[in-house]
């Protein structure tokens, strides 16, 4: 089993626990993730999307940018990069026990919300073909996923990546399950 090497996860908590400044309502449609100010609040409709707009830009993905949007990572992850983030699908969302999303979503539970969507990202751009079998992957949020491939298909922890997508700061790839965080030992 190797590591993939990636720069410093300090560097990447620190990045990703500066957040945007409004948190529009989940319900608010999927082109309303960029908050008033920050780098999510660029407009720029000729360059290729950065990761949050590859997201807000899914309808599969308004769970993942409404939980972005409650964790303050917007503008985190709309600046430069590079990213890959393990984006859940609102199926892999629906998938948690009743109420898992809800709850996330309280303001009072915002740091549990931003270790589970720091469980998602790392802070390289990384292609699925970047990827071997038995990597083990270094998370954001300190945790580590392990890298399984069957065929042409690769899993990260237990999600099957059914879609990836390039970005202007790295890769999005579309998973069908949510990569809940280990519990600390």
């Amino acid at each position: 089993m190797r590591s993939i090497p990636f720069c410093s996860l300090a560097l990447a908590a620190s990045l990703l626990a500066c957040g945007g400044e409004s948190t529009p309502a989940p319900d608010a449609p999927a082109d309303a993730a960029a908050p008033a100010g920050g780098q999510a609040a660029v407009q720029d409709d000729q360059s290729t999307p950065d990761v949050v707009k590859v997201a807000a830009g899914s309808p599969d993905h308004t769970t993942l940018v409404a939980a972005l949007q409650a964790g303050d990572l917007v503008n985190s992850l709309a600046n430069a990069g590079p990213f890959t983030v393990f984006a859940p699908t609102n199926a892999a969302f629906d998938k948690l026990p009743a109420g898992t999303v809800d709850n996330l979503l309280k303001p009072a539970n915002k740091s549990q919300l931003v270790d589970v969507l720091q469980n998602h990202v790392t802070t390289s751009a990384l292609s699925v073909d970047d990827f071997t079998a038995g990597d083990t992957v270094a998370m954001a949020g300190g945790g580590k996923e392990v890298v399984r491939k069957e065929g042409g298909t690769m899993y990260i922890g237990g999600a099957k990546v059914i879609a990836s997508v390039r970005a202007s700061n790295g890769w999005v790839h579309v998973v069908d399950a949510v990569l809940v965080p280990a519990p600390p030992k």
